[in-house]
């Protein structure tokens, strides 16, 4: 059996889909496919059911994940142990990092790292700018929503959903359901959010809302929008992961959740270098903050 075929249908089935699987491993989506429907032919048994929308292993796709994750791992491992050795995480280590992220969680997740690897010189870059690993020198860029790029591969890390907040001072409006007017409140808005932006959310109660934004303040930056929002300036569409806290001890109310699809943040890394025992470790660190990719905040955070 072609190893490289098998390896690349574990790939897919883990990922639950070609694109992704192609974000993860730098590897196009063609040649995945590719892979796996030779696999098929020569298994002559379909292993993928491929929707539209979605991705589903077949029984005997199942089945072939199952009783073979195992021995792939060991194959995986081996060739680390082989290739890289067991050394112990050591030298300097740059991340660049999205504002956002690196405001509200990488303090934490680099004072655990720094504990626990002492011999790693670790620098984190807060830059929403789209850096590149290669020419600016970086061994992780982690990124929000990030085009496929065969020359990075990583791990999604977190999925974070956009949340409608207001000051507690503020009356929610009366919600307007699709086909009525929407109501229309005091916003803080990005430069970037068009004149006739309608939010549409989703109520805690379940029950499908829109508003209409009017700007009374335009920021750039999703931390001064956070601020101005909590100095009373007026509602504002924002990162769960920024302003969870704020709602938790009520110094924001949650109207509602966005009704697009959550953003997916990944940290990724340079397909073409071997991925060492400081990178493993930081990506490791980076899992345990965020369990069920939604960052847990440890008991001595605040």
């Amino acid at each position: 059996m072609d190893l490289q075929a098998l390896t690349d249908f574990a790939l897919v089935a883990t990922h639950g889909g070609f694109g992704r699987a192609s974000r993860a491993s730098g590897r196009s989506k063609a040649t995945l496919s590719r892979r796996v429907s030779d696999l098929e032919q020569r298994l002559g048994v379909r292993l993928i059911e491929r929707g539209t929308q979605s991705l589903r292993l077949t029984d005997e796709g199942r089945a072939l994940y199952e009783h073979t994750q195992g021995p792939l791992a060991d194959i995986a491992e081996a060739a680390d142990v082989v290739t890289l050795g067991a050394s112990t995480p050591r030298g300097r280590l740059r991340v660049s990092a999205p504002l956002v992220l690196a405001h509200v969680a990488l303090g934490e997740v680099s004072a655990r790292f720094a504990m626990a690897y002492p011999d790693v010189q670790l620098e984190v870059f807060a830059d929403d700018r789209k850096v590149d690993p290669v020419e600016d020198g970086f061994d992780l860029v982690i990124r929000v929503d990030p085009s496929p790029d065969e020359r990075l591969v990583g791990r999604r890390i977190l999925d974070d959903q956009r949340y409608v907040v207001a000051p507690p001072a503020t009356a929610p409006p009366a919600w307007s359901s699709v086909g009525d007017e929407p109501p229309a409140v005091r916003a803080v808005l990005t430069p970037r959010t068009p004149a006739d932006a309608v939010w549409q959310f989703r109520t805690p109660s379940g029950d499908a809302a829109r508003v209409k934004p009017l700007p009374a303040l335009r920021l750039s930056s999703l931390l001064m929008v956070r601020d101005a929002v909590l100095a009373g300036v007026g509602a504002s569409v924002l990162p769960k992961l920024l302003v969870q806290e704020d709602i938790r001890q009520g110094r924001l109310v949650h109207w509602g959740t966005d009704l697009q699809p959550p953003v997916e943040i990944w940290a990724l890394r340079n397909s073409r270098r071997l991925v060492g025992a400081k990178v493993r470790a930081f990506l490791d660190v980076l899992e345990e903050a965020f369990p069920g990719r939604e960052f847990v905040p440890s008991a001595t955070s605040g």
